[in-house]
């Protein structure tokens, strides 16, 4: 507590206005007596200016005052570039001995904030700093003291709109040593996707920080390059400039690729010496054959839905006449171009992506020699879809061709397939009687179990699911077959096959054995997503890494690696076995998340290449530095931070290289002087207040006042009298 002189102010006794026209008066009633040169003019006016200074009541104020202390800002810096080496400790310990020595200086309060990860924004300490003195009276403000190794990234120019505004010492005391040099493998350019069958290009420069100019150029330094987890290859690159690496995107889905540099000898940490970048490969637009047998309500509905997707080139051919059938019109009059058949299955088969025969029946179009390039053209890694009909099962049947080698069913014994051509291909044959592979009837498709696993039919829309019935349309006609491979998907009344998903040798096929989908299409009885069942048939056929039915992918994501394992065995998941970037492994079980995938979630902090593996399938995900920014340069460095500390008069400190911190001592220092200055750095000492009270003392109390006026009038009346 103190009281200090305020000022002097008024407390008139009569009206101010009142007061000013007496004022007036008094000066005309002077100014006549001057004017007139009458003795004891100056004493008449002196008795007025009394008489109007006791109306006016001077008072000398006195403030009770109260200070208030000052506050010291202490700003730790957090961020992953504290973590190398020493630095965290270091920058603990000078904050516990900064704290201990603010502590013991009078009329000061410090208060100390905590700057952690900016996300990926590098570190944010001016924005914590100024979110902190939000809470803080800047008349109070004694100044900013800084624990960090300098790599802040939010501070902006001190000249710039929205530059620093502090109007306080901002000093930084500075962890790790002066000189540091680091080594860097910056991605100037990564695609993030690929075509299959393709190549792409990595830009990368490799980079010392640190060193003197002229030295970081000219050398070589070492790149490791590894693809999925495959054996290394090293490169040999110039320093500091731009290279390029060519990258084969051989499969659809991710392709993760790592490149490391050379560690630099006596380098601040290899942390940045790492890139690691995921490429999606995607296919090219999809090629497919689509050939139609003998016209059918339904033989649009494949040609709409290829056509409707973007991603697929279609060729269709549509067979209107068979060749048994000679009505006399010449050839050139049949259609618009010939059927290319021996350019389509012998030349160019391997063009195509996906063959889709919808209803085709084998009456003499096609060659056994081309049918037998078809099923070779399947091994090898090609897609076959069918879509059959009553034709099926008799004697025009593909199932009794070379390609029913490659086909997961064949028709029922005694169907009456077999008859006509007299090939079978292995096949006994059926005996003499009615065909009963054709079932007509309405029924509605269902769902099988390992349907309800298989990303193929796994949650489409209406479909059957636990307990809960289908809500599709009707359909009235289903060809009966006898399994021999492959996963059946849907089932007809009795188990019988609907739809089966196969894969022969490195190739796929597909198989419904029903030519009534068409319905769907048209809403009748409530209609069904024949549009998702059909896209996701062909796309599984052409190998879309989505919808694969056994597989593994794994994810990094916020820190967080997600393993997904997808199978359609009816079996539980096994333990996932996850090689982390330091080769540590460690297993996890899976937990089931239904429709056929199983999941291991985990921390995974560390960047570089994670890997997972089931026993059978391997995954890798990449995961990239969770703050880029922040280990873009790893060296300890003043230069983000002395702009800052020159403007508002502070310093940048180190804290040296031993165990104990070397602080600068701390002065208080009055407004406008030196806040830094060899060995030390200073805290602005503002000696703010508050007012609890206020006492006035008149200064003309009214006894003198008479007394001053009456002396003053009779000295006047003397004079004049005189």
């Amino acid at each position: 507590m103190q009281q200090t002189l305020s000022g002097i102010d008024l407390a008139p006794i009569l009206p101010p206005w009142l007061l000013a026209a007496l004022a007036v008066l008094a000066v005309l009633a002077t100014a006549l007596a001057v004017w007139r040169r009458a003795r004891g003019a100056w004493w008449r006016a002196a008795a007025f200016a009394l008489i109007l200074g006791a109306l006016a009541n001077p008072r000398l104020v006195t403030e009770t005052r109260e200070t208030r202390p000052d506050i010291a800002l202490v700003v730790l810096d957090h961020s992953a570039s504290t973590r190398i080496g020493g630095r965290e400790a270091q920058l603990a310990r000078a904050r516990d001995v900064l704290e201990q020595r603010l502590g013991r200086i009078p009329d000061l309060e410090f208060r100390s904030i905590t700057v952690e990860e900016g996300g990926n924004r590098g570190t944010r300490l001016y924005g914590a700093i100024e979110t902190a003195l939000a809470e803080i009276p800047r008349a109070r403000l004694a100044g900013i003291v800084a624990l960090t190794d300098g790599q802040v990234h939010d501070i902006p120019p001190p000249g710039a709109a929205g530059g620093p505004a502090l109007d306080a010492p901002f000093h930084a005391l500075l962890a790790g040593r002066p000189g540091e040099v680091d080594r860097r493998l910056r991605v100037i350019e990564a695609p993030g996707f690929g075509i299959v069958g393709r190549s792409v290009e990595l830009r990368v420069v490799a980079e010392d920080l640190g060193v003197p100019a002229g030295a970081a150029d000219g050398g070589a330094v070492r790149l490791t390059i590894r693809r999925d987890g495959a054996a290394p290859r090293v490169e040999s690159v110039p320093l500091g400039r731009e290279h390029r690496i060519a990258v084969p995107i051989e499969r659809g889905g991710p392709t993760v690729v790592e490149v490391a540099a050379e560690e630099r000898p006596g380098e601040v940490s290899t942390l940045n010496n790492r890139a690691v970048v995921t490429i999606n490969g995607v296919r090219e637009r999809l090629r497919v054959l689509l050939v139609s047998g003998e016209p059918h309500a339904g033989e649009r509905t494949w040609r709409r839905l290829l056509k409707a997707d973007p991603n697929v080139d279609l060729v269709h051919f549509t067979i209107l006449r068979p060749p048994e059938k000679d009505d006399n019109t010449p050839l050139n009059e049949l259609a618009l171009i010939a059927f290319p058949v021996r350019e389509l299955f012998q030349q160019r088969l391997r063009d195509f992506d996906l063959i889709v025969f919808d209803r085709f029946s084998n009456r003499g179009f096609l060659p056994p020699q081309y049918l037998r390039n078809i099923a070779d053209y399947v091994r090898g890694g090609g897609a076959l879809l069918l879509s059959v009909g009553p034709e099926f099962s008799g004697p025009t049947s593909l199932a009794l061709t070379p390609l029913g080698q490659v086909l997961p069913v064949r028709p029922p014994l005694g169907s009456g397939a077999g008859f006509g051509n007299g090939l079978n291909f292995g096949f006994a044959p059926p005996p003499r009687g009615g065909n009963d592979a054709e079932v007509d009837g309405p029924f509605r498709a269902h769902v099988t179990d390992a349907g309800q696993r298989h990303p193929v039919t796994e949650g489409l829309p209406g479909a059957n699911a636990g307990d809960r019935p289908q809500s599709w349309g009707r359909w009235y006609r289903y060809m009966r077959a006898e399994p021999r491979s492959g996963t059946m998907v849907m089932d007809a009344p009795g188990g019988s096959p609907l739809m089966i998903l196969d894969r022969v040798g490195e190739g796929r096929v597909a198989l419904l054995l029903s030519d009534h989908i068409w319905l769907w299409a048209r809403g009748h009885d409530g209609g069904g997503p024949q549009a998702e069942l059909l896209r996701r048939v062909a796309h599984w056929s052409m190998r879309e890494p989505e919808l694969e039915e056994e597989d593994l992918t794994a994810s990094v994501s916020e820190g967080r690696l997600t393993v997904t394992r997808r199978s359609v065995a009816d079996a539980p998941p096994p333990e996932i076995a996850v090689t982390a970037p330091d080769g540590t492994v460690t297993r996890h079980p899976a937990r089931a998340a239904g429709g056929g995938r199983s999941t291991v979630e985990m921390p995974a902090e560390q960047p570089g290449v994670w890997q997972a593996s089931d026993g059978q399938r391997t995954a890798y995900a990449a995961a990239a530095a969770p703050n880029p920014m922040e280990i873009a340069d790893l060296r300890a460095d003043p230069g983000p931070v002395e702009p800052l500390a020159r403007a508002t008069g502070g310093a940048a400190r180190w804290l040296g290289t031993g165990a104990e911190p070397q602080l600068p001592d701390i002065r208080r220092v009055a407004a406008g002087r030196d806040t830094a200055g060899p060995g030390w750095i200073g805290l602005r000492r503002n000696e703010d207040h508050t007012v609890t009270g206020l006492s006035a003392t008149a200064l003309l109390p009214p006894w003198l006042a008479l007394a001053m006026v009456l002396g003053v009038a009779v000295l006047a009346w003397r004079r004049e009298g005189a």
